[in-house]
């Protein structure tokens, strides 16, 4: 910033102080009041070590960690504590790596401004971790518009309108009910199995629904006042989501399920701790938990191995059967 006429930029004093601090120093970084004053003078701004050193106190009387060490004849100034240490902005970086319904595009966007917000050293290390893993990535750049509509909805207690599309072979999107617009009643937003969903109450079907974020299309806020309130107060959202399988509705239903003792891990991290465990022999113990029973949760338990089995109720063991049957058929035919 060699371009800047000194003492230009005086009444930023404090502001550009906070930027160099915020920038420049971390626990391992810290800078001597020379430096200090170099680098104001290249953001215009000229001061002494009397008024930094006042400044640097009403700086930490605002709140901000500025710790002064000395080494040898020279003291060193860094900012200590912020609002996000660098392990959590590890976790929000990898939330948002992971994240199937966020673009790639959108991704390094928000991993951009998250290393804003450590010293320029601390973020070549989130910079580091990033790894461009490959992963199916959602292609509806509209999202972020989706949810600010949402969010604008809920707040407002509104309905909104909205086209839903589904990929057809040629990779088009293609309109459910040939475009005709879906009309709900917005309550919540929910991430669940990599995707972003809209958790909202159908009036015509009197029931509460969820919808993919990422599928939705020409959000649009209107001013029908929302409706199903009692449904989403009886509606129990951890529940759900631990009771669906790939979000993929069936019949509510209580499963009894038999297993090994080796597979209570899985079972508790699916259903939770709250779940009863009924040891039946040395190595078995059943255990009954409600599910929305679809294809996706036989499957489920298909993929668990020989270890775990159905054994109540016998309407399910039958739709088990069948299930069998089918795969039996498909792959020997």
């Amino acid at each position: 910033m060699s371009h800047v006429r000194k003492g230009e930029n005086q009444k930023l004093k404090m502001l550009y102080l906070v930027k160099i601090l915020s920038e420049e120093t971390d626990d391992l970084h810290a800078l001597t009041m020379p430096q200090i004053l170099e680098k104001l003078s290249n953001y215009g701004v000229t001061a002494d070590r009397k008024t930094i050193y006042l400044d640097l106190g009403e700086l930490r009387k605002f709140g901000f960690d500025i710790i002064s060490e000395r080494q040898g004849k020279s003291y060193y100034y860094h900012l200590g504590a912020r609002v996000f240490e660098l392990p959590e902005l590890k976790l929000l970086v990898d939330s948002v790596q992971s994240a199937k319904f966020i673009t790639d595009k959108k991704s390094n966007e928000l991993i951009k401004k998250i290393e804003s917000l450590v010293s320029k050293y601390e973020s070549k290390q989130l910079q580091r971790q990033v790894v461009i893993s490959g992963r199916v990535k959602t292609m509806n750049e509209n999202i972020y518009y989706n949810v600010d509509q949402i969010h604008q909805a809920i707040g407002k207690e509104c309905q909104i309108q909205f086209q839903y599309f589904q990929w057809n072979i040629n990779k088009d999107m293609q309109l459910r009910k040939n475009g005709a617009l879906y009309q709900v009643s917005p309550w919540a937003l929910m991430w669940d199995d990599e995707n972003y969903y809209l958790i909202a109450y159908d009036e015509q079907e009197d029931k509460i629904k969820h919808y993919r974020v990422d599928k939705m299309l020409k959000v649009k806020v209107t001013p029908v006042p929302r409706k199903g309130k009692k449904q989403f107060n009886n509606f129990k959202l951890p529940k759900y989501t631990k009771s669906l399988f790939g979000m993929f509705s069936g019949t509510e239903t209580n499963v009894t399920i038999e297993a090994e003792n080796t597979k209570v891990g899985i079972l508790i991290d699916r259903f939770g701790k709250d779940i009863p465990i009924i040891p039946i022999d040395e190595n078995h113990f059943k255990t009954t938990v409600s599910v929305f029973v679809s294809n996706q949760f036989l499957g489920w338990i298909i993929s668990l191995g020989s270890g775990i089995r159905l054994i109540a109720p016998k309407s399910i063991i039958h739709q088990m059967q069948e299930e069998i049957k089918r795969l039996n058929n498909q792959y020997n035919s």
